[in-house]
């Protein structure tokens, strides 16, 4: 069997290509940025083309050989997300990404319409708040996607969701549907602005793992391939997001597990025995990709204020007549923070690029600080900076302790566990409990969503059955924070929180 699966991460869009048993026969891959439109963070959609197809094309390259057919695709992407279009499929404002922090307003007025937290990022928050700031596309709206959805959509005419990427768009039911009584109250909101919606019309039909969601048609067969060597009529799992996806790809679907996705952003996702009492605006509640309830702690920047310091220490080097090679750079500088001290040198940081809901800031204002006492040498700076790309998410998990969520082991997956040891030690100080990195959580989303298709392919038990015998014998490394690693994150987090009303001030200026 040969199943594909293609993601639009944040910085890179990336293809896998499989078998039935998840062993990758090929990859591809073409970078892209985001891009500040109208002090909106978006991507140009003409450049989805161009990426999907570039890296369909390196991967067949490097497959070696012509693919005239596939036996299942499937499509991932940046989970939240804000596509309005018309009835002639026409983009009628820019591609809004998660990382924006513009629907503050939506955001309080909707999760207090609801009584839960309907983050700034969903796209139910900024569809409200483009109501609330009476921006004129609104009126012509008839459809609302995210990434993984519109790009679905253009390869089988079916508009469909994945539950995961559908509980960033709507609140859930426990029916596994768009929560029927908040759909009420918000079409009976969106009425006092004169604006007679059903909203639930306005979105895709949620599907869960294991359900067909359409074929792929002979003009998706040529947007994917342009040559026309690739043949219509395979069929697609539900197009899911990439918190959905790094679910699956680290078996982290029962309740109990976390997942922790670190990279250009962070999240942690614990899956729950049972819906939380009360909601909170650092937790959002989404679902797993088979529909089971999900508390999901998200940051908007994790790791790009670490690769800047780098790039500073790269250009030092340089200026001392000397050649950086960050590839060897990075796992000396994460290393050499092994040797910080207890109180990691009383310093501290916000690594906010973005705004950062979490914190209570809607600008972006990375900061460095040290007390009177400071220590500043290599480590301790280093320390700092691994603890703060993921300091943030601790702020939400202080919510779900008490909350009584309980976690017997996480499993992390991004660029933050390249170095080995260093960043499992940090999360499992974060969490309490085992990190656990296996060998395959490098493959990504993409290698996750080909999982779901093959899953689609088979539907042979639940799926956690599934990934259980698909991952059997993958290797795995677990580390568990000592005593030591406990008190220095402790310690970080008492200078991290007492600093947060400065951060918060400068990220006014």
């Amino acid at each position: 069997m040969r199943i594909l699966g293609l993601e639009f991460g944040s910085t890179r869009i990336k293809a896998v290509l499989t078998d039935e048993t998840g062993k990758v026969l090929a990859q591809g891959g073409y970078d892209w940025e985001n891009i500040l439109v109208d002090g909106l963070w978006s991507y140009n959609l003409d450049e989805v083309w161009t990426g999907f197809q570039s890296s369909y094309r390196k991967l067949v390259e490097n497959y070696g050989q012509k693919i005239e057919t596939l036996d299942a695709i499937g499509i991932s992407g940046m989970m939240h997300g804000y596509i309005p279009t018309d009835d002639d499929d026409r983009l009628l404002a820019p591609y809004r990404t998660w990382r924006n922090t513009n629907a503050h307003e939506a955001s309080e007025e909707l999760s207090e319409l609801f009584r839960f937290h309907v983050p700034m990022r969903w796209s139910v928050s900024q569809y409200y708040q483009s109501v609330l700031e009476k921006l004129d596309h609104v009126k012509n709206i008839r459809h609302l996607n995210t990434l993984a959805g519109y790009v679905h959509y253009h390869l089988t005419g079916k508009r469909v969701l994945g539950i995961n990427d559908a509980s960033g768009m709507f609140p859930i039911d426990d029916d596994r549907h768009y929560d029927r009584t908040m759909l009420e109250k918000f079409n009976n909101r969106l009425r006092d602005f004169g604006l007679s919606v059903d909203f639930e019309k306005l979105l895709p039909e949620v599907l869960l793992a294991g359900e067909n969601a359409g074929y792929l048609t002979e003009e998706g067969a040529k947007l994917l391939d342009p040559s026309g060597v690739l043949r219509a009529g395979c069929p697609l799992c539900p197009p899911e997001g990439d918190m959905g996806t790094g679910m699956i790809c680290t078996n982290c679907v029962e309740p109990k597990t976390a997942n922790m996705s670190l990279g250009t952003s962070a999240n942690l996702t614990v899956v729950l025995e049972k819906n939380m009492k009360n909601y909170y605006p650092a937790i959002d509640v989404i679902q797993t990709p088979s529909g089971a309830p999900a508390a999901l702690v998200h940051a908007n920047t994790c790791t790009s204020v670490i690769d800047s310091w780098v790039n500073l220490f790269s250009e030092v080097i340089e200026l001392n007549g000397g050649k950086a090679d960050k590839g060897k750079l990075f796992p000396l500088l994460f290393n050499a923070s092994q040797e910080s001290d207890e109180k990691v040198g009383n310093l501290s940081g916000y690594n906010f690029l973005a705004g950062e809901p979490l914190a209570d800031t809607y600008n972006g204002a990375p900061m460095v600080f040290s007390l009177q006492d400071g220590k500043m040498n290599i480590a301790n700076f280093m320390q700092m900076q691994i603890y703060s790309a993921i300091a943030s998410l601790a702020l939400g998990m202080d919510i779900l302790k008490e909350e009584k969520v309980k976690v017997d082991l996480v499993y992390g997956h991004g660029g933050y566990f390249k170095t080995p040891m260093i960043g499992q030690k940090a999360v499992s100080a974060l969490v309490n409990a085992p990190a656990v990195v296996m060998d395959n959580a490098g493959e990504g989303g993409a290698w996750g969503i080909a999982l779901l298709a093959v899953y689609m392919l088979k539907k042979k038990g639940t799926l956690a059955e599934f990934l259980d015998g698909l991952m059997s014998d993958v290797k795995r490394t677990t580390v568990n924070a000592d005593e030591k690693d406990k008190i220095k994150f402790d310690n970080f987090m008492k200078n991290y929180k007492a600093g947060l009303p400065a951060e918060r001030m400068i990220s006014e200026i």
